[in-house]
Parts: structure tokens; sequence; C-alpha cells
């Protein structure tokens, strides 16, 4: 992705009195930011539909150009990488969401498209049952599932608690922050947000020298849901950020899942709620997780050291067929691209394209590109 790129992307961004509809429509139809932004003063000419308030707005992008400009030398920097919305390294769940950001600030070194991504939220008031669930399910879950991705919000309470679970058991885990990465909030939780650096990472849509605001922590829960393939609300009261958090992966079609408590503990209300009302499936162990989710370990990732015996005649599902049909006019191509082409939203395909794999029906190969094995 090039400087302009993102410098483009950052201006769209940062557009004040534009919808976020008109943005992703605007990416669309230039398929980039930097086109979009050298077309600013055509745009009557090209979209003679677009309203006049847009037109103004957007000629008058120039005026932002400085501030971006500021800010990838900050990146630079920082070490800080710029994920655009049309980038391959963009989160590839996130982008199937309606909201998604046009552009995401991220240190660190775990793969955002990863096979399996999770998050973990609950209360910031965790009692000692919360943070054991933490422990035990992340304990339990790197046994079985040891590729997985763990996201949450690097708050008080259950999402740091999670955090460390992740790092005692060597999975990567990620914080969705509510402002700029030129600080860590809250500061206590600075030492473990510098250790998910090398082990996960911190994530953002906020430039640097955004300040905290109550509504920011309500806009990341949107990135929290859209970046994982299910939520696991730990501990909640009635109300919270992670029943919001929830609501967006329902809103998302993604699946969620509530641990149950006691009936007189006020951090469980929120968890039993949404476990009555269908909402949520009841959870006690990673085992449960992962069967619910199909994870199970005759579905794990196997070494590529010995080769898989293909199926002569496997039966395959209609969405199968349509991959394997795909991939017989082509020497390989990338998941995104499948998914485009199949009409298969990338988190329900990696795991068709895992199941093919270990059917020994397809190959996967570097930059999560696929071929079939013939």
């Amino acid at each position: 992705m090039t400087d302009q790129e993102i410098l483009c992307s950052m201006v769209l961004a940062a557009t004040p009195h534009l919808k976020h509809a008109d943005r992703i429509m605007l990416l669309e139809t230039f398929k980039s930011a930097s086109e979009l932004y050298q077309q600013r003063h055509n745009l009557c000419d090209i979209l003679p539909a677009i309203s006049q308030s847009a037109v103004d707005i957007i000629s008058n992008m120039d005026s932002l150009m400085p501030r971006a400009e500021q800010e990838l030398q900050f990146a630079h920097n920082n070490n800080i990488q710029c994920l655009c919305y049309n980038s391959t390294n963009y989160p590839s769940r996130l982008r199937e969401c309606a909201n998604a950001p046009i552009l995401l600030y991220y240190k660190g070194n775990a793969n955002l498209n990863c096979l399996r991504v999770i998050n973990m939220v609950g209360t910031r008031h965790c009692t000692e049952y919360g943070k054991d669930i933490c422990r035990t399910f992340v304990t339990e879950l790197s046994a079985l599932c040891p590729d997985i991705l763990i996201i949450s919000g690097l708050a008080y309470g259950i999402d740091i608690h999670s955090h460390r679970a992740a790092l005692q058991n060597n999975l990567n885990t990620v914080a969705v922050m509510a402002h700029g990465l030129d600080y860590i909030y809250p500061a206590i939780h600075r030492d473990t947000a510098k250790q998910m650096i090398s082990q996960g990472g911190i994530i953002t849509e906020y430039m640097s020298q955004t300040n905290v605001d109550k509504k920011n922590f309500i806009s990341r829960n949107r990135i929290i849901a859209g970046m994982a393939d299910a939520t696991i609300v730990v501990e909640s009261a009635i109300k919270g950020g992670s029943l919001i958090t929830a609501r967006f992966a329902i809103d998302y079609n993604r699946d969620v899942f509530a641990f149950p408590g006691r009936i007189s503990d006020p951090y469980s209300q929120g968890c039993h709620a949404l476990i009555r009302e269908n909402t949520a499936a009841l959870i006690t162990s990673a085992s449960d997780f992962l069967s619910t989710m199909n994870w199970t370990s005759n579905n794990t990732h196997k070494s590529n050291t010995q080769p898989i015996q293909r199926q002569i005649f496997p039966d395959l599902d209609p969405q199968e067929t349509l991959i394997v049909d795909l991939l017989r006019n082509v020497d390989e191509i990338h998941s995104d691209e499948i998914s485009q082409k199949t009409n298969i939203p990338i988190h329900k395909l990696n795991f068709i394209l895992l199941n093919l794999e270990t059917n020994g029906i397809i190959k996967s190969l570097a930059g999560n590109r696929y071929r079939l094995l013939m």
C-alpha cells in the first residue's frame, strides 16, 4: 500500500459531516482513496446523483492533508502499520461489516486474518469467578486450539484478564483501543500492552492525539465484534459495554456465547439475559465452545510434513462445490477473491477451506492463496 493511498485514506476517514455509507460508496466507485482525492473536483461529472453538500465536503479535503502527513510520519517513526480498507492485510472479517473503519492503525505481529479469531469481553468489575473463567477457559483453549487469536479491549476487568491469560498460554492477543496509539489507557496496563506488541498487538481507528472519550469506547466495540468469528461474554451486568459488543456481533451474524453465573450475582445478569433471549449460547468450557463452533480437534490444522490422501469421490456440499469449481479454472487464488466470487463470507469460508484441505482436496499456499490438488 503506497503512502499516497494511506494519506488519502486518512483524509477520507477524517473528513467531517460525511456519512459512512457515502465514504464506502466513494471508495467502491473510485476503487481507491487516492483516485477519489485526485478526482475530488470532478465529482458532479462522475457521479451526477451525488448531493451538492457531499460535493462541497469532498472538495475541501485538501485542508486535512497536513494533519494526515503528520500522522503518517508518526506511524513511520513508531512502526505502526496503516491498514487501508482495500488492502489485503485489513481484517477481512471486519470489512464484511457495513460500518467498518476506512483505516486502522496497527502495531503488532499477529495475523489479523488467521483462521480462528474470538473476542472475550465482560464487566470492568469482574469477580474472582470471572477471573477464574478467563484463566481456565484460555488455558483449555490453548491446548485444544493453539492457533487461535483472542481480541479484547485492554480495559479493567475481563478484558485485561483475557489478554494476560492469552499471553501466559502463548496465544496471540490484540487489544482494540478507543484512542490513538501515542499512549495507553488505562496507563496501568501499559506493560501488558508492550508485551502484546510482540505477541499480538494493539489496533485503533483513531489518529494519535485523540483524547479518551466515552463515545469512542462504544464505537470501538463494533471493531472488537467485527474482527472475530465469535463473541464470548464472561461476566456482565444488565447494562454495559460487553452487551453492546454482543449486540454488534448479533447484527453482524456472528456467534455469541455467554458463561452463566449465580442467579443472585449482579455481574452475571447480563449473561443470563443474553442466554434467556436466545441471543447467546450457554457455555461452561472451551470444549463446549469449540464443539459448537465445529472447531473440534479433527478439524484443526494438520502438519504439512505428511501428505494428505485425497478422497477419490468426496461428498461436497454446495458451497464446497462452488469453491472446487472455481479452483479448477485457476492455478491458484487468494481467499479474498474466493469469497468475492462465491459470495461466501470470509469467516465461514476459512472453515470450509480448512475442511477441504484436511480432506486433501485443496492445498494452502503462502499469502492466503489456495490451489486444487489434482
